[in-house]
């Protein structure tokens, strides 16, 4: 069984499988040992490579650092990060490109909306920020924090003013600090392991179809080891429920 899985998947996401999906009884350190034997180790990108920068442009406001590398909470809908990540497609001698724009709610790593474009233009973020507003229940009961770095996206004035008028918290990475948005660092280095490093897609459908089916299969069928075997989107439902 073991043959079948993802390169790219390390061992406790094997040990998950084996244990949802086959209701196998076994330790995670037998699985390391087998997937050592047989060669089956996650294979490491370095996602730095031809990262899209969205600093450049025009600037407009900065927000303070509300979350402070504090990726915890034990509610949904609380904290949600947000970055722009670039796909490429075609030729090695004519790479075109989209754009892809998530937002992971920080509760369940469930994606609650995004886009992918031609150009990562404001419009285009705002219409996945609706798809968050969207999910969010009128009696909530607390405030919603959405992160992301300082891309002249996010400094605009109209996606300020989007946020101030549902009432959600603003809040940016420190200029050139990766970290203070690992979350959805991680999230990308995952779907371009998974889905785009091993593959080469020469046309723009082919490429967005595929980076559809992977988000699809990541919120609900890709069960997580921290969530204790559930996927993104039935621990988020469920923990939704239960508020609301």
């Amino acid at each position: 069984m073991i043959k079948h899985y993802h390169p790219a998947f390390g061992y406790w996401t094997v040990t998950d499988d084996l244990r949802v999906k086959w209701h196998l009884k076994i330790d995670h350190k037998r699985v390391y040992r087998l997937m050592q034997a047989n060669h089956l180790s996650a294979k490491v990108y370095n996602l730095r490579a031809g990262k899209y920068d969205s600093s450049k442009g025009p600037q407009g406001k900065k927000a303070q650092n509300r979350l402070h590398r504090r990726f915890m909470t034990d509610r949904p809908l609380q904290k949600v990060v947000t970055d722009i990540s670039e796909f490429r497609y075609g030729t090695m001698s004519m790479k075109e490109r989209v754009y892809l724009s998530p937002f992971k709610d920080l509760y369940g790593g469930v994606i609650l909306g995004y886009t992918i474009t031609d150009r990562p233009l404001t419009s285009y973020v705002l219409a996945g920020l609706q798809q968050v507003i969207n999910k969010r229940p009128n009696n909530l009961g607390y405030r919603m924090t959405i992160h992301s770095d300082q891309g002249i996206q996010y400094q605009s004035h109209a996606y300020r003013a989007a946020l101030k008028k549902q009432h959600i918290f603003q809040s940016m990475s420190r200029r050139g600090n990766c970290y203070d948005n690992a979350a959805m660092e991680s999230f990308f280095h995952t779907m371009k392991v998974e889905m785009y490093f091993t593959h080469h897609y020469a046309t723009k459908a082919a490429l967005i179809q595929a980076m559809e089916t992977w988000i699809g299969y990541y919120n609900q069928k890709r069960d997580r080891h921290k969530l204790k075997g559930a996927t993104p989107n039935a621990y988020w439902d469920s923990a939704l429920k239960k508020i609301v």
